[in-house]
């Protein structure tokens, strides 16, 4: 199991504030965990930030990645009579799921709260109440009563904004329940991962690269400038996954299940992976006895979607581990399955030398 070490500095990822293009007080924190495992920090314009762990090889350069954006708003106006406040979603928001929700708002002052509302189900007629209230219907509700009495707050257009949501731990302390997974977690399972490898001294062939992206959730852009940088041999991304275990959704559409293990994305959107690769991690999972479950998402994309592509192209596979309710206020993972995909990225930096980087794209 995790040690307190670990949970701690999971608990004070997950609860920062960090919205895409806002997400200096993350990079801060694991700046601070990594640093003294990391050989070299290097960084791009953007404000990713990678943690350079050398091994017994220059070569292959294998790039570790797990953005740390999270899907938030930012204020796009301030009501003149009411002061209440209008927003624009960063990263992909199902409206259904705001209503009724807490919200920080970071300001030029301070951290503010406020909830997110609409017209009362009361003063709606019938028929309106059976339709979802859309986002640009809602407001946020700051406690105040004039434009005046926001402005006091500091807050003002393109302040960013991200759901309140307490880290817990529940059943047993075995699942985690927050904000923020997508994807905190990867960042975390990788940064356990370089410290398993530097407290144990387990050696490596390869360099690796561990980058904390950003802007993923705004169109992969972190994910391009690292890769740029970096002209990695091989790339494994750390992500969330979609638990399909939930009511309403078939096998077919989301297999993987919470409590069975990391998750390897046969395709999406964004990528396909390199079939030798991926042939490759399937391999490692079995001889390690690493419980993996395959998965597919027909929309969506990860920074693997940039950065398979990047310069002359990049042999990329995703690991996920699976979460329930993505995207919303509230989501619940098991601890077992993260602690699964250390140890299988632990297995792959292990084997991954030159040799084996090339024959990813031999032909």
């Amino acid at each position: 199991m995790f040690d307190d070490k670990s949970l701690d500095v999971f608990k004070r990822l997950v609860e920062s504030f960090g919205p895409s293009g806002f997400e200096y007080e993350v990079a801060h924190i694991i700046k601070a965990y990594m640093t003294p495992y990391a050989d070299e920090i290097i960084s791009d314009k953007l404000g990713t930030v990678a943690y350079v762990v050398k091994g017994t090889a220059q070569r292959p350069r294998v790039l570790l990645a797990g953005h740390i954006d999270e899907i938030g708003f930012v204020i796009s106006g301030i009501d003149e009579k009411t002061g209440f406040l209008t927003f624009n979603p960063l990263g992909g928001w199902w409206d259904q799921v705001l209503l009724g929700q807490r919200v920080i708002i970071r300001t030029s002052k301070s951290s503010i709260l406020g909830v997110i509302s609409a017209k009362p189900p009361h003063l709606i007629s019938a028929e309106e109440r059976k339709k979802t209230v859309e986002r640009k219907d809602m407001y946020i509700d700051i406690g105040v009563s004039s434009k005046t009495e926001a402005e006091e707050t500091g807050v003002e257009i393109g302040s960013p904004a991200v759901p309140w949501s307490p880290f817990t731990l529940i059943n047993k302390r075995n699942v985690a329940m927050g904000k923020a997974f997508d994807d905190r977690i990867g960042a975390f399972v990788m940064m356990e991962a370089i410290r398993q490898i530097k407290e144990a001294e387990i050696p490596h062939p390869n360099i690796i690269y561990e980058a904390a992206t950003v802007q993923e959730e705004v169109g992969l852009r972190g994910a391009k400038t690292i890769a740029h940088m970096v002209d990695p041999d091989v790339a494994l991304i750390l992500e969330v996954d979609i638990a399909g275990d939930v009511p309403g959704i078939k096998q077919t559409e989301a297999p993987t299940k919470m409590g069975k293990g990391p998750t390897l994305l046969t395709y999406d959107r964004s990528m396909i992976p390199n079939q030798l690769l991926k042939n490759f991690v399937i391999k490692k999972a079995k001889e390690a006895h690493i419980p993996l479950q395959l998965s597919h998402a027909y929309s969506g994309g990860t920074d693997a979607g940039r950065i398979h592509i990047s310069r002359a192209g990049c042999p990329s596979i995703v690991i996920g581990v699976p979460t329930r309710h993505i995207h919303s206020h509230v989501g619940l993972f098991s601890l077992k399955d993260a602690e699964e995909a250390v140890r299988l990225v632990i297995e792959l930096i292990k084997s991954i030398d030159k040799k084996r980087a090339n024959s990813f794209t031999a032909i």
